[in-house]
């Protein structure tokens, strides 16, 4: 077994390319099978911020594997339940909100691992190792799943070589909402002090030879964080995406309504 997030990094990497994704919000598997038909390279599955549960991730998982879109899931915490149990789902990508040092970096890897590397609980039958067909899953699981960690306070990146360096963590990715917040600019995402701070992280990763990903909400916003010289990004949500197009179409027709009203057609 491999991991197919690692394998697009490395590709976007021997290339010189950036791996380009997004969120998914909506918790409606036909609307995540079309984000992945749509060809974006990976995308975010979130439960941290969108009603999907458990059954639900089943289902969209179920949809993206038809695409060629590689799912990263964002467990709601840093929690072993709850990361047991999306790993037996399924997933092979799982992102960690909110870490903040050596410690929590060092609980996630291990409830994502097997012994003797980690503490995740066996079970002989599970969605995870293909219902018990996949020969070997106990042996080969830890090395199909990867493990990303979201740096979203001053605090984390304090300590982002503790973080990083934790074995079993394959990458970065920074939270831009969360980190202007913390920082005293919320709701500026690309406040010069935030852009920085960012930045700096991505020279930090690179010498330590870890990946970094973010998220922008534009093209113009995710240009500058490739400038910057993060690995993947990011751009929106399905459901921002949608709001997004579903505003210009409204404005366009109006607008178009306006003036012929005012020219009086």
């Amino acid at each position: 077994m491999n991991n197919p997030f690692q394998d697009l990094l490395a590709r976007h990497a021997s290339s010189g390319t950036f791996a380009v994704g997004t969120f998914v919000m909506s918790a409606s598997p036909i609307i995540a099978e079309a984000i992945g038909c749509a060809g974006f390279d990976w995308a975010v599955v979130d439960m941290e911020h969108s009603p999907l549960d458990l059954t639900n991730l089943v289902h969209t998982l179920q949809a993206l594997s038809g695409t060629g879109l590689v799912p990263i899931t964002r467990v709601p915490w840093n929690d072993p339940v709850t990361v047991k149990r999306v790993l037996d789902a399924g997933a092979q990508t799982l992102l960690f909100p909110f870490v903040q040092d050596g410690h929590e970096a060092r609980q996630a890897a291990a409830s994502c691992k097997y012994p003797p590397l980690g503490a995740r609980g066996m079970a002989a039958m599970s969605r995870g190792s293909r219902f018990g067909t996949v020969k070997d899953y106990f042996h080969k699981a830890n090395a199909a799943v990867s493990v990303v960690v979201q740096i979203e306070t001053p605090t984390a990146i304090d300590h982002l070589e503790e973080i990083a360096g934790v074995e079993g963590i394959d990458s970065i990715f920074v939270g831009p909402g969360d980190l202007s917040g913390a920082m005293g600019h919320i709701g500026d995402l690309t406040h010069p002090a935030v852009l920085e701070a960012m930045t700096q992280c991505v020279k930090r990763c690179h010498e330590l030879g870890k990946p970094i990903g973010t998220v922008g909400g534009t093209p113009e916003v995710v240009a500058a964080y490739r400038q910057a010289g993060f690995d993947y990004v990011g751009v929106a949500s399905d459901l921002g995406l949608m709001m997004r197009s579903c505003a210009n179409t409204l404005s366009a027709i109006r607008s178009r309504a306006e003036l012929n009203h005012a020219q009086g057609y």
